[in-house]
């Protein structure tokens, strides 16, 4: 589902990642940790191709990203979700059409979209929220938007990049519990945190990044 196999990223003369391989089985549910600087983002990022790797190849889905032309990428980025440390949802317009917008974007029917939105939002217990604004919610609420936002177009992979940064304990443990339903259900699910004890509660498998270079792995 996932593959790197001998990655390498370069910003100027600093290497960001070194010679990172590693696989993600389909269905599987993993965590990428490390220290601030490690490669984390950055990592997730070439998964969906903001950025393009200096060396090594990825796979995903059985896609080689460094075959695919310009008009291809968007049809890779519909077989994923991400979802941002800061959100990134928009404060102008409601929960229902943040979550709603890559369907329109998408070209879907109004029908579907109300379908598929209504679906995601559900996922995540705030259907009753669709018609209330980002900045009424609470930290974690807006997460739970970020994460049906990701899903809204049924991902076969959904990425999330330090997704309890901002949160309490008992909240981050609540949007953990969330991926793993997700997970069960089927969604392959890549998390990236430096969260020792969120990562105290999981069995899944545990990939080390240290200063860009892969330090091994365990099970939480």
């Amino acid at each position: 589902m996932i593959a790197f196999e001998n990655v390498s990223k370069f910003y100027g003369y600093n290497p960001v990642l070194k010679n990172i391989t590693f696989h993600i089985e389909k269905g599987e549910m993993a965590f990428i940790t490390g220290p601030s600087g490690a490669g984390k983002s950055t990592l997730l990022k070439l998964m969906y191709m903001a950025e393009l790797p200096d060396e090594g190849e990825i796979i995903i889905n059985d896609d080689h990203l460094s075959s695919l032309n310009m008009p291809q990428i968007p049809l890779l980025r519909r077989k994923i979700g991400v979802v941002f440390q800061d959100f990134k949802l928009l404060n102008n317009v409601t929960i229902f059409d943040n979550v709603a917008l890559a369907l329109h974007i998408r070209r879907l029917s109004a029908k579907e979209v109300r379908s598929l939105a209504s679906e995601a939002l559900k996922k995540v217990s705030l259907r009753h929220l669709a018609d209330s604004y980002p900045q009424s919610l609470s930290g974690g609420e807006q997460q739970r938007i970020a994460i049906a936002r990701a899903i809204v177009g049924r991902p076969l992979i959904l990425l999330a990049d330090e997704p309890t940064g901002n949160l309490d304990p008992d909240t981050s443990l609540d949007i953990l519990t969330l991926f793993q339903d997700l997970n069960y259900q089927g969604t392959t699910i890549l998390i990236a945190t430096h969260n020792r004890e969120l990562l105290g509660k999981t069995v899944k498998r545990i990939l080390k990044l240290e200063g860009g270079s892969f330090a091994g792995e365990e099970i939480g």
